[in-house]
């Protein structure tokens, strides 16, 4: 047992190996998981709220065939309150057999694991700010993503080779499919070494820093990689015979970001895709700021599913498809998510929406950028069609990543996503583009200057979204967030032709304020209507040929749309 704490890389990877129980014979692929290990977020016990990790040590050892695998996580937890115990999180397929608080050994029933809410009892109370070392010795086989990566878990595959190919998704379910953690956004790690042993000649990716590889026993090697803070669910493990594609992009801030892509051959779409790296990641600084990990990589792995925003280390899986916007949304949409997601990172999953809203507004934005207005309408106009609005996009309240991703359980579902971009788009055009990409880099950084170096990862609320836009704005908007962000339906637009006019009033739900000006288009001339109160007259002869919203530039309820919506239903 002192071997397995103190030994070498190598030994303790070959050690982790040989603990990984066999699978049998008819034994089934995949063990359910508990209610617990599904929920990630949420109300947290106040124990659990007290911790902080401040470091992970995390070492996982994949046997392929068998589908299973074995780690030893160390844990650095500062208690922010007394506490007496530690309440984790692990899938309860990991079977713990060890732990160690602060280098002494527990007795086995110094901990249990009965529905994936690890729970070890300390030695001693803790002090406020007191820093705990657990180290965790657990084993088993993982739970498998049925449909990843909307389903988490592990995904067994091959590669056209036939060659293992793995690969871990976490997102809704959370990070307890991989190792011991705190299973909610509070849970980001101050930093982490991971260090991952397979069979060679596979290779085993991770986020952050490539640290180098240790050869290990039996044919194995173990890859240490190192990563700065991160969210819990975005740690990753990829596996595989990749090939490599790698260079550097020059920033327009003076510092140089390495770029990799891993791979499993069609080398020349491969190249196609890694020469897209350079142009979206300069418009990313151009619109919003510096790459946020370039002291570490920017790094895509091809994986056996369609995608994720894992840091450092995007999963990529849209098979090379052409689109007619002329760049790889699905690339782009993960790429994004450095900036909204990873550095800028929503402190509770009930602001979700920051993260998918602004990742999905970016590409008709890039859009925009590479091609101009009409590539932009084009892209936004796809969007609208996609929007539900049979929830709010923001509760109010703690929710859990599934509580908000499912509409089955009552969440906004994809509204996060398309309806979240429309609501950038109605508020940047009313707001102008100086406030609203000012605000946006300040909910990003922290700051409006950021420069590499001066910035760390941050946590960021709905509430600082509103507060900041409304300060670069100068203006009042708690009517417009309350309408479009708390509020399912969206606003109706009553029109009324007159001999000398067209009068307009906003219908809100709930009879509420919605004061947001609106553009008419009087033969050809385009105006804009205050529409204090909610309401507004456009002169105009009785003859006049008359457009509202001309540009498309507010998000509003449309009949012809819910007629296709509802079409598309019935079918």
């Amino acid at each position: 047992m002192t071997r397995f704490w103190q030994g070498s890389a190598a030994a303790v990877s070959a050690l982790m190996l040989a603990a990984i129980p066999p699978v049998q014979a008819g034994e089934p692929a995949d063990s359910p998981i508990t209610a617990q290990t599904m929920r990630s977020g949420g109300q947290q016990p106040a124990e659990q709220a007290a911790l902080r990790l401040r470091h992970l040590d995390l070492s996982i050892a994949v046997t392929p065939e068998a589908k299973g695998m074995s780690g030893v996580a160390e844990l650095t937890l500062e208690a922010q309150r007394p506490v007496s115990r530690l309440l984790l999180d692990l899938d309860t397929n990991l079977a713990v057999s060890a732990v160690r608080i602060d280098g002494a050994e527990l007795a086995a029933g110094r901990w249990r694991n009965h529905d994936g809410r690890l729970t070890i009892d300390l030695p001693a109370r803790t002090t406020a700010g007191q820093t705990i070392k657990a180290y965790i010795v657990y084993a088993g086989t993982p739970h498998v993503a049925a449909n990843p990566p909307w389903d988490d878990g592990w995904v067994w595959a091959r590669s056209p080779d036939g060659q293992p190919w793995i690969a871990t998704t976490a997102q809704g379910y959370g990070c307890d499919l991989i190792w011991p953690c705190i299973d909610h956004p509070s849970g980001e790690v101050a930093d982490a070494d991971i260090r991952i042993t397979v069979p060679s000649p596979l290779v085993a990716l991770s986020n952050g820093r490539a640290m180098g590889v240790v050869q290990a026993t039996g044919g194995a090697r173990t890859f240490h990689w190192r990563s700065g803070p991160i969210n819990p669910y975005l740690i990753t493990i990829n596996i595989g015979a990749y090939a490599e594609l790698k260079g550097d992009y020059a920033s327009r801030f003076g510092n140089r970001v390495p770029l990799h892509y891993w791979h499993l051959g069609r080398t020349a779409e491969a190249m196609g895709l890694f020469a897209e790296f350079a142009p979206t990641l300069d418009f990313f600084e151009s619109v919003i700021g510096p790459f946020p990990f370039a002291d570490q990589k920017l790094g895509v792995v091809q994986t056996p599913y369609l995608g994720m925003e894992h840091q450092t280390l995007n999963g990529y899986g849209n098979d090379y498809k052409p689109s007619v916007e002329g760049f790889d949304w699905l690339f782009h949409h993960e790429l994004g998510h450095e900036w909204f997601g990873n550095q800028m990172t929503a402190a509770d999953w009930d602001d979700f929406w920051l993260h998918e809203g602004y990742g999905q507004y970016m590409q008709p934005l890039y859009g925009r950028w590479r091609e101009g207005e009409a590539r932009y309408a084009a892209m936004m106009a796809e969007q609208r069609l996609r929007i539900a609005n049979k929830s709010p996009i923001v509760s109010g309240r703690t929710r859990t990543a599934e509580e908000v991703y499912e509409a089955k359980l009552g969440g906004p579902g994809v509204d996060i996503y398309f309806k979240g971009s429309w609501v950038l788009h109605t508020l940047r055009s009313l707001i102008g583009d100086t406030a609203f990409f000012d605000a946006t880099r300040r909910l990003v950084y922290g700051r409006p200057d950021p420069r590499p170096g001066n910035f760390a990862p941050r946590f960021a609320t709905t509430a600082e979204f509103e507060r900041l836009m409304t300060e670069a704005s100068g203006q009042r908007l708690d009517w417009f967030f309350d309408v479009y962000l708390r509020q399912a339906a969206l606003p109706r637009l009553i029109e009324q032709r007159s001999a000398n006019g067209l009068r307009l009033t906003w219908r809100a739900p709930g009879g509420r304020p919605f004061p947001l000006p609106v553009e008419v288009s009087v033969d050809g001339v385009v105006q804009r209507v205050a529409m204090t109160g909610g309401s507004g007259f456009v002169p105009a002869p009785a003859g006049a040929h008359l457009i509202v919203d001309p540009n498309a530039r507010v998000l509003r309820q449309s009949d012809a749309i819910d007629r296709v919506q509802a079409g598309a239903m019935a079918q």
